[in-house]
């Protein structure tokens, strides 16, 4: 069975490179972050051509997660018990998101997919550690902890994949003197990646498929794709059940590659269920 996540940065501008992937991989079940589009707008027709059910959960132009499968869909839950909502923040968020109300966000999807229990996830950025954006951040992932540790006990196959928005040790950038003061890489929010791996899961490791650093995105900025000034902030978390299932793991960075592609490149585990 194979499994991968990708934060595709707006599903309806990456569906001709989504379809062209999705055909050439042929994952059995692909988690999908920041597809930026409502739930009805989905391309749910383009992508069951290629043999693909959706649950997915967005709100427009911003977040959004879905979980793509060709193993079937059920008991789909959007959101977790416990998700802190957000208000917006003045100084950073678009005046159309401050005349919201403080809404849960969607940024968690989970469903059964065959054997496997899928959870796809799109952590809060935290922006810098100075703003509410960050505190919220951690709030957001002690709430996930709590949500998860029922079900990482459940005994059958979990795995947690998606954009986590931070880079668990400094072998994960290509310079931790770049980051400091930044977010994505302070104690407390490695802190709280430490907390869900404490439930029982496993961080898989995924090979590089070029330069020997498993990075999974790099900014569109300064050529920091073409330099491998990277990070490795896409995740796939396994509880025990599935991590001692797993075959392989690779970051397919050839998908960051051509016009205009997601600033993300998807990580592909092989499990053997």
């Amino acid at each position: 069975m194979r499994v991968a996540t990708w934060n595709v940065n707006s599903v309806a501008a990456r569906l001709p490179r989504l379809r062209d992937w999705l055909a050439e991989v042929r994952p059995d079940v692909l988690c999908l972050q920041e597809t930026k589009c409502a739930e009805e707008a989905f391309p749910t027709d383009e992508v069951a051509e290629l043999g693909y059910e959706v649950a997915a959960w967005g709100e427009g132009r911003w977040n959004g997660v879905a979980i793509l499968s060709r193993v079937g869909i059920s008991d789909v839950s959007r959101g977790f018990p416990g998700q802190p909502a957000w208000a917006g923040e003045p100084e950073a968020d678009p005046p159309a998101l401050l005349e919201l109300p403080p809404h849960r966000e969607a940024r968690a999807i989970a469903a059964s997919c065959g054997p496997l229990r899928v959870w796809s996830v799109y952590v809060p950025n935290g922006r810098t550690p100075d703003s509410p954006h960050y505190a919220y951040k951690l709030e957001w992932l002690a709430a996930l902890r709590d949500a998860l540790a029922e079900e990482v006990d459940a005994g059958g196959p979990l795995v947690v994949a998606g954009d986590f928005n931070v880079a668990p040790t400094d072998a994960d950038v290509w310079d931790p003197q770049v980051f400091v003061g930044s977010t994505h890489v302070t104690d407390a929010e490695r802190q709280a990646l430490a907390e869900l791996a404490a439930l029982g899961l496993t961080d898989v490791p995924a090979r590089a498929l070029k330069h020997g650093t498993p990075f999974t995105y790099w900014d569109y900025r300064a050529g920091r794709f073409h330099k491998n000034e990277g990070m490795r902030i896409d995740l796939v978390y396994a509880n025990g059940a599935a991590a001692e299932l797993v075959q392989d793991a690779y970051v397919d960075r050839e998908a960051r590659k051509g016009k205009a592609p997601s600033d993300h490149a998807p990580v592909v585990v092989d499990l053997a269920l």
